[in-house]
């Protein structure tokens, strides 16, 4: 590197970019005096850890920015390492937003749902929680406990306008459908369950207890009960939820674990003293960084872009930059915020448990990886060889249509993974947009929803809005069976290219009894298997069960159409209304060819019910 160019780098705080020869960057950094650290890397070059000295090796050209303090050139450097992800800095492996759990306290009736982000709206919110199942079952439990609504319902414009739904009938709702509530009453509702989620129990449980001897006091035995029942909800939650600090404060402890080249992350949520949840992140490309560097790296990039940061922060390794990040966490949460490495005490054992889960984390990361290994059968390792394959094909997907004479036109996707079916993956698809029997049409449409899906997916995941465990369309396949010839696999192959997905293609050739004989490839070159092979059976299992699939699809539509179910989709048509349609029109071929105003001739048919099946069917053509 240029002597003099490095001579004449400030003195001062700020942010410095490595470079390749391609202009990539392939390293971001902050420094106090950028002049010191950057010359640091160009000398001594034989004293650096083998990572750096690989570093080094591949900077052809740097720059800085200057800044007017360490603190600024911290978060410089995170939203730098944000948006570029160079390959030697430490990167999480995960990159999520954690759910929430939002209550609109300020509205005049609030509601209460779940939320990626923490906004500042005047609602109150709670977690994070670790899973959108978490927060779920969470408010699930809550609903119940309060009997807060749970259904779409517009408060106050739909109250006392609509007949109770079955939670009210049971009694676990308090049914503001069909009965009115003050606003006053309905927050009353809305604050005891708002103390129920902020782990506020005790007093939860005293005023109930009041409220229950009260009530028998009184000779209300029932009222009585539903208080009973409500004290044993909130203790057996007691119960479950592990108390790990008497501070009643909102924490965070991080535990690492070293194991190679990566380091494994366990973060403690703790809120109100008790353990709310707990989450691993997984750090890459640590083997040659101190205990340090890895504090200092992974805190700031685990609270860059957090929704909510809690007072206190515990660290398993002290580090200099704590004070630092500390000031920093302090601007981006409006309060005082304080990171530190506790010598002892409770603190000290919050964080020594945290560190063993890490630990525990490691060894089943690694077990998980050798099951992964061992798990993929010899039959997918030689499908690997005869179909000529990058990589075994651990993911198979296949496709088909059905439809009689062209009418009810469907198509559907099953999944294999690891040469066994896997029907959480299956997938089904109403044609929308071919008319008339074309297979080639229906099946790239089919083919194009599932990439599209797949790209909307992969784009929420980047934002934080969805977690991987929760998509519908990913992974992406490592190879796909068309149950088709060489026509559906030409159509498809030139969708694939117009996606740019580099994912094998096969077609599955039929004999003059529609089953699979063979495959056939892009190339237009047939691949024959024994008939006897396990490659050659897993095929044919694919193929027959693509068909079936598609087949039961296809009937249970037609059963809807022919029988009328289909009308139950059509707001305002319930069964009674249902059996005058069918009465009068007899088919749903001619519900669908009808107009308004034949349909408003129907006996009690209300104009709006007309429009919406008139609407409902003009949609359809």
């Amino acid at each position: 590197m240029d002597k003099e160019r490095l001579s004449n780098i400030p003195e001062e705080p700020g942010v410095y970019l490595m470079k390749d020869k391609t202009g990539k960057i392939i390293y971001v950094g902050k420094a106090k005096i950028l002049k010191n650290r950057v010359r640091q890397y160009f000398q001594n070059q034989e004293r650096h850890a083998p990572k750096v000295r690989a570093m080094v090796s591949n900077i052809h050209d740097f720059e800085y920015i200057i800044t007017d303090s360490e603190l600024e050139a911290l978060i410089l450097e995170c939203n730098l390492i944000k948006k570029y992800r160079p390959y030697y800095n430490i990167l999480l492996k995960d990159d999520k937003n954690y759910p929430y759990i939002k209550v609109t306290i300020q509205e005049d009736y609030p509601k209460i749902f779940l939320s990626r982000k923490m906004l500042k709206d005047g609602a109150k919110y709670f977690g994070p929680y670790t899973s959108s199942a978490a927060v779920r079952e969470a408010i699930d439990m809550v609903s119940k406990l309060y009997k807060i609504p749970v259904c779409n319902i517009k408060l106050p414009r739909d109250m006392g306008k609509k007949r109770a739904c079955l939670n009210a009938h049971i009694g676990q709702c308090i049914a503001p459908c069909e009965k009115c509530i003050s606003k006053q009453d309905y927050k009353k509702i809305i604050s005891d369950a708002c103390s129920f989620l902020d782990g506020d129990h005790d007093v939860l449980i005293a005023d109930l207890e009041r409220d229950m001897y009260a009530a028998s006091d009184e000779m209300e035995f029932e009222k009585a009960a539903i208080y009973r029942d409500k004290l044993e909800s909130i203790k057996k939650i007691d119960e479950r939820q592990k108390i790990i600090s008497e501070r009643q404060a909102d924490e965070d402890a991080i535990g690492f674990y070293r194991q190679e080249n990566k380091t494994f992350a366990e973060v403690f949520f703790i809120r109100r003293g008790r353990l709310l949840g707990r989450h691993l992140a997984i750090l890459d490309k640590t083997k040659d960084l101190s205990e340090n560097e890895i504090t200092a790296d992974f805190l700031k990039q685990f609270y860059h872009e957090a929704s909510y940061i809690p007072k206190n922060i515990y660290v398993q390794y002290d580090c200099d930059e704590l004070d630092l990040i500390s000031r920093w966490l302090t601007g981006k949460k409006g309060q005082k915020v304080l990171v530190s490495c506790p010598k002892r005490g409770e603190k000290k054992n919050i964080v020594e448990m945290a560190y063993k889960n890490a630990r525990q984390a490691a060894v089943d990361y690694i077990l998980k990886r050798s099951d992964t290994k061992k798990s993929i059968s010899k039959t997918i390792l030689k499908l690997k060889e005869e179909l000529a394959l990058p990589a075994p094909p651990y993911r198979i997907e296949s496709y088909d249509i059905s439809n009689t004479s062209g009418a009810d036109s469907v198509g559907t996707m099953v999944v294999f993974v690891d040469g066994q079916p896997a029907k959480r993956f299956y997938r089904r698809f109403k044609i929308e947009t071919v008319e008339g029997s074309d297979d080639y049409k229906s099946m790239s449409e089919v083919i194009y929803r599932r990439f599209k899906n797949a790209r909307e997916e992969e784009l929420l995941i980047e934002k934080g809005e969805l977690l991987k465990e929760n998509a519908k369309f990913l992974p992406k396949p490592d190879c796909i069976f068309l149950d088709g010839g060489k026509g559906h696999l030409s159509v498809v192959s030139e969708l694939m290219e117009l996606l740019d997905q580099d994912i094998a293609l096969f077609g599955m050739v039929k004999d003059e009894k529609h089953r699979t004989r063979a495959l056939i490839n892009v190339n237009n070159e047939e691949i024959e298997f024994k008939k006897s092979s396990e490659s050659f059976a897993l095929i044919t299992r694919i193929q027959d069960e693509v068909h079936r699939f598609a087949i039961d699809y296809h009937k249970k539509l037609r059963k809807k159409t022919m029988t009328g179910s289909v009308l139950e989709e059509i707001e305002g048509v319930g069964p009674q209304t249902r059996k005058k349609i069918m009465k009068h029109f007899k088919t749903i071929s001619a519900v669908k060819s009808a107009e308004k105003a034949d349909i408003m001739q129907i006996s009690g048919m209300s104009e709006k019910t007309a429009e919406n099946i008139y609407n409902f069917f003009a949609k359809k053509t």
